[in-house]
């Protein structure tokens, strides 16, 4: 028989086949290791504005400012972030009268946590406002809140902090719509309760104008009373020319003027580069805003003592911005 031979055969080719086809190298390559990924990021930038504004109430004397800022982050997963800043903002809050000066600069720390789950983010977290070269005394008169005024000291450094939520949500590609809560129980340092609700919008461009946004915010900040140290015999004595009933009441009161506060303007990016044209108003009287601020319109409280500000007053601002992060270097 002719069959088992063939048979044995075959078999005895295919083993050969099998062992040769195993001496030979895998052409496959191995599936390459994913790259790592470090969870550390960080922010920095610098900023030059026309005037610098918070809340509706320049914190420059109307005149240009410099800032600063840095902060550093830690990416827990694609969801939650932990980060902590500095900044360093250039001010003036005493115009030009009384040689006591003003501070030169407003230090700031804050730290929390952001969240991202889909179309929805937040932000909570705290900030501290720092003056740490504003001098201090033992007279004062109830307009000093921000600084050093005509007849003495703000008794206390003005150094305060608020704890703030800030949450936004995606609409689409174009629209985002955000809100801000933040919450101090001593505004600059004064005893008084501090809370601010604002509503945000952010319109982005379509397609190749995405570089440009339009965006605005609306605004109340709630003010309660200041400490006794404030009012009373300390106010009396800085009211005895020229002052209006609104800012004799005000002023012995304690009560500081709660206000509408708004922002509206127009934004480009080019690349970590963004010019930013701005108007911001306020509801403030320009005796509100002597009370809040301790700054008379004109800087010069010695000529006819008046008792208005304009240190509140609706104002167009512009700002030149710079921000970098670790994708930017990449």
């Amino acid at each position: 028989m002719k069959l088992l031979p063939l048979l044995a055969a075959s078999a005895l080719a295919a083993s050969a086949g099998a062992a040769l086809a195993a001496d030979l190298p895998d052409t496959k390559a191995a599936p390459a290791a994913p790259a790592a990924v470090s969870p550390w990021d960080f922010d920095v930038g610098a900023t030059l504005t026309s005037d610098y504004l918070f809340r509706g109430i320049t914190q420059s004397n109307h005149q240009p400012s410099v800032w600063g800022r840095a902060e550093l982050r830690y990416n827990i997963d694609s969801n939650w972030q932990l980060y902590a800043g500095t900044s360093a903002e250039s001010i003036k809050f005493s115009p030009n009268y009384f040689p006591v000066g003003s501070p030169a600069a407003e230090w700031d720390g804050d730290a929390g946590v952001r969240g991202t789950f889909d179309k929805f983010a937040f932000d909570l977290g705290a900030i501290v406002y720092g003056y740490p070269d504003a001098p201090t005394g033992t007279t004062a008169v109830f307009s000093t809140i921000l600084g050093p005024y005509f007849i003495g000291l703000s008794p206390r450094n003005p150094t305060f902090f608020e704890a703030y939520v800030k949450p936004t949500y995606t609409v689409n590609d174009m629209l985002t719509l955000g809100a801000n809560l933040f919450a101090s129980p001593s505004y600059l340092n004064t005893g008084a309760s501090d809370e601010y609700l604002s509503g945000t919008f952010k319109l982005t461009g379509p397609g190749s104008m995405s570089a440009f946004s339009l965006s605005g915010e609306l605004g109340y900040q709630w003010l309660g009373k200041v400490d006794s140290v404030y009012t009373g015999a300390n106010s009396a004595g800085y009211c005895y020319i020229g002052c209006t009933t609104a800012y004799g009441a005000l002023a012995n009161s304690g009560q500081l003027p709660s206000y509408l506060y708004w922002n509206v303007g127009v934004s480009y990016t080019w690349k970590f580069v963004t010019l930013d044209l701005r108007y911001y108003g306020t509801n403030l009287s320009k005796t509100q805003a002597y009370v809040l601020t301790g700054i008379p319109s004109g800087g010069n409280v010695e000529v006819g003592y008046p008792t208005t500000s304009n240190y509140a007053d609706q104002r167009f601002v512009a700002t030149l911005s710079f921000d970098l992060t670790s994708a930017n270097l990449k």
